[in-house]
């Protein structure tokens, strides 16, 4: 048990990433994040690093897809898998070996996807006072629990300014999507197998967080 323990803490210290590549790896997610901001949509970019090299990327898309969980950090998570799975690589392996570049807090879904993908390290820019599951909303990234993942360590505050100036400019804006909605379902479409597959495995995801996740959060609270 404790050496268990001490391997995550040996982990999450051999991947914590030096100022230099935070200021490199966070100028492209905010590169993601402008893209975002030009396509109408919430200016969230992120990257996904493993041994120096980006495996995943990824911006918001939920107006342009009409589906509310494509936030960068879960485009970004399915091109880890497509990664993984085209380079014949174990999935935990790699995700315990990635640092997480994003412009904003991850919410609490994101939080808790990353949680059980046993991510290591997540470097953001501003807080996410309305959804964040790293402390803002919900402490989903160190709070103790059990059968949940691991706990991962947050660097926050690069570029923070900027990445709320960036908000701030879309919700200035009319939300492309708001007058459309009209909280309809979202439409998810399966273009193969492997759609099928990543969809059936983010189902499973949220069963896990909302059954296991969320209770244990708001009973350690009490």
């Amino acid at each position: 048990m404790g050496t268990e323990e001490g391997s995550k803490e040996e982990s999450v210290e051999l991947f914590c990433p030096s100022e230099e590549e935070i200021e490199r790896w966070m100028a492209r997610a905010f590169d993601m994040a402008k893209e975002a901001l030009e396509n109408g949509e919430v200016p969230v970019g992120c990257l996904m690093v493993y041994k120096d090299e980006v495996v995943g990327k990824g911006r918001n898309e939920v107006n342009e897809t009409k589906n509310a969980t494509r936030h960068a950090e879960m485009v970004a998570l399915d091109q880890v898998l497509d990664w993984c799975w085209q380079s014949s690589l174990d999935v935990k392996s790699v995700c315990e070996r990635i640092a997480l570049y994003v412009t904003v807090e991850p919410c609490i879904m994101c939080a808790a996807a990353l949680r059980l993908l046993n991510i290591p390290v997540v470097v953001y820019g501003c807080r996410n006072e309305r959804f964040g599951g790293c402390g803002s909303v919900l402490d989903v990234s160190s709070a103790d629990l059990p059968h949940t993942g691991t706990q991962f360590k947050c660097i926050s505050g690069h570029r923070a300014e900027e990445a709320v100036d960036m908000l701030k400019t879309f919700y200035k804006q009319q939300n492309p999507n708001g007058e459309k909605q009209n909280h309809s379902a979202c439409l998810f479409f399966f273009s193969s197998s492997r759609s099928i597959i990543k969809m059936f495995y983010i189902f499973i995801l949220y069963c896990c967080f909302f059954y296991t996740i969320i209770p244990s959060l708001l009973f350690s609270q009490c």
